[in-house]
């Protein structure tokens, strides 16, 4: 199965990750369907009349999973007597360790894919250089102190312009069915050293400050973050403090056949924009 000519639905289609896969697929002639409540195919999880004509023509999905994972079995069905015939599910390296506070929706979309009955593939990738930059860790670095609770164990930071050029060859290309893929980046770094390598790329100083898990839960809760938030990601570290994800992985390579892009590339290549200024 090569999906040339048939639509690609790519869920979460303006996040993280989908943006850059549609980006990806689009670029290589595919036709693509970029959904989400925002885009320009409206999906809603909580909706499931929304469902049905965001799957209409696809023969492959990118399966961004929401945190609940209560829908996502009985879209993965519609999703096969639509005709889908091949998932694409985005998952998190360590999320069968994480336990019940942490990527419920992402176990739930790899459990949902793996007995669809049709090609799946599941991506678990690391956390991603854009966390820094676009998300969790963005403003803390803007502030000069990222405050964190990593034990001291190391994290293979993965690109997410790597996740996507990977989920765009498993949707687009035979061979990876029933497969795991954990997408890591070239080494671990300790989260200081991620830091410092930031820092220096912004041109100002920028600490790092290793927190124990309490204190971490307390600042997230005075910052005004919910309890299941902060629970989440309590658990998320706590699986890291483990070693769970602690250890670079071939994986991009074995996909793309070159090696994924380190920490300092990516900051050299964004800070230029001011975004840790």
């Amino acid at each position: 199965m090569t999906t040339t000519g048939k639509d690609i639905l790519v869920l979460g289609g303006t996040g993280k990750t989908g943006r850059r896969v549609v980006r990806r697929l689009r670029a290589a002639g595919e036709r693509v369907r970029a959904a989400s409540r925002s885009g320009e195919v409206r999906f809603d999880w909580s909706d499931p009349g929304t469902w049905e004509p965001a799957l209409a023509g696809a023969s492959a999905v990118y399966l961004m999973a929401p945190e609940d994972p209560a829908p996502v079995a009985d879209f993965v069905g519609r999703a096969v007597a639509a005709g889908v015939g091949r998932f694409v599910a985005l998952s998190g390296r360590g999320v069968e360790h994480t336990g019940p506070d942490f990527g419920r929706g992402m176990a739930a979309g790899e459990r949902a894919v793996r007995g669809s009955g049709v090609e799946w593939t599941v991506i678990r990738p690391n956390n991603f250089h854009q966390n820094f930059d676009e998300d969790l860790w963005h403003r803390p670095l803007r502030e000069g102190r990222l405050a964190l609770p990593t034990g001291g164990v190391p994290e293979p930071f993965v690109d997410a312009e790597d996740v996507a050029e990977v989920a765009a060859e498993l949707l687009t290309r035979d061979g990876y069915h029933g497969r795991v893929y954990e997408l890591s980046g070239p080494e671990a770094l300790p989260w200081e050293a991620a830091v410092a390598t930031i820092a220096r790329a912004a041109g100002r100083p920028i600490r790092f400050v290793e927190l124990a898990p309490e204190e971490y839960a307390a600042e997230l809760r005075a910052e005004g973050w919910p309890e299941e938030t902060v629970a989440g990601l309590g658990a998320m570290f706590a699986a890291q403090r483990a070693g769970h994800m602690a250890v670079p992985t071939d994986d991009v390579l074995r996909v793309l056949g070159r090696e994924p892009r380190g920490l300092g590339v990516y900051a050299a290549r964004v800070a230029p924009a001011g975004v840790w200024s």
